[in-house]
């Protein structure tokens, strides 16, 4: 099975009201602007749609929500990780249709060794016909998947593609190096996109293009076709607001300019907090520069 998920995915933020019920209309809204700006593919309920704070119904119609606004445009890749691997398994076997693909991150807290880790996702590649994403972001899960688990996982049919968001740049270079036709590396590190796709890389599960993905996916379009004088500028373009919106978390400041953009509001709930007044305000302002 070769990788379908290539150039600018976007991990859709979920939006919610002042009561903290989520706001499905932003969503669609959302939905929509991705769909105009030229994404190419939708995660659904990734970190940055803090999944960890939703029900399993809330879960469920944020997907039916999102698949009603994309209308079969573009392809719909669903958040479907833990550290109870069984428990894994048993979602993936009771998923809804009219999903493309499973981003799964590398079970976290647990602090699995390798060997679990690639047992880890035998198991689950087995509960799904559908492609699965790998995710490492060690930042998260407080382990490491390293370049050797990673080929060693690639060999699996249905095992597609790495989400890479360790910034380890010499093991993704590695596992760009090594890794066989069909499977693809993912920048999961907005800032360092750019190099990767020129290191090799096909594309990126993205933050930023929740708000800026007119000039995101220009930026990742064009790199992809070589076209690196445009890619560069675009780059540069959005660099400083993509270290704003990680300055205080994830995805506070995204929800910033999403709400500057009349979007949404930016509400998020505990223990997520809101961003500083001071940070707030220069999101904003560069915001505005990017939207001129």
């Amino acid at each position: 099975m070769n990788n379908p998920f290539k150039g600018t995915g976007v991990a859709l933020v979920t939006p919610f009201k002042a009561d903290f019920s989520v706001d499905y209309d932003a969503l669609k809204n959302l939905v929509h602007l991705q769909i105009q700006g030229g994404t190419d593919f939708l995660v659904v309920q990734g970190t940055t749609g803090e999944s960890p704070t939703l029900s399993k119904d809330e879960k469920l119609k944020v997907l039916e929500t999102v698949q009603e606004a994309n209308q079969g445009k573009l392809k719909i890749v669903y958040g479907v990780g833990g550290n109870d691997t069984i428990a894994v398994g048993n979602n993936l076997k009771s998923l809804p249709t009219g999903i493309d693909g499973i981003l799964s991150v590398s079970p976290y807290y647990n602090k699995p060794i390798q060997k679990g880790i690639i047992a880890h996702y035998s198991y689950i590649a087995e509960c799904t016909d559908l492609p699965i994403i790998l995710y490492n972001v060690p930042g998260r899960t407080g382990s490491n998947m390293t370049t050797e688990t990673t080929l060693e996982l690639s060999a699996i049919s249905n095992i597609v593609a790495m989400k890479e968001a360790s910034g380890n740049m010499e093991q993704i270079m590695e596992i760009i190096r090594s890794k066989p036709a069909g499977f693809d590396l993912l920048s999961g590190d907005d800032a360092i996109t750019l190099p990767l796709i020129a290191a090799g890389a096909d594309g990126v599960i993205s933050v930023v293009a929740n708000a800026f993905p007119e000039k995101f996916s220009k930026m990742v379009k064009s790199a992809l076709q070589g076209d690196f004088a445009v890619s560069r500028k675009e780059h540069y373009d959005l660099l400083p607001v993509t270290k704003m919106f990680f300055e205080e978390g994830n995805p506070g400041g995204v929800k910033v300019a999403l709400n500057k953009r009349g979007l949404m509001q930016e509400f998020m709930r505990l223990p997520l907090f809101p961003v500083s007044e001071g940070l707030r305000s220069r999101i904003s302002i560069e915001t505005d520069k990017l939207l001129a």
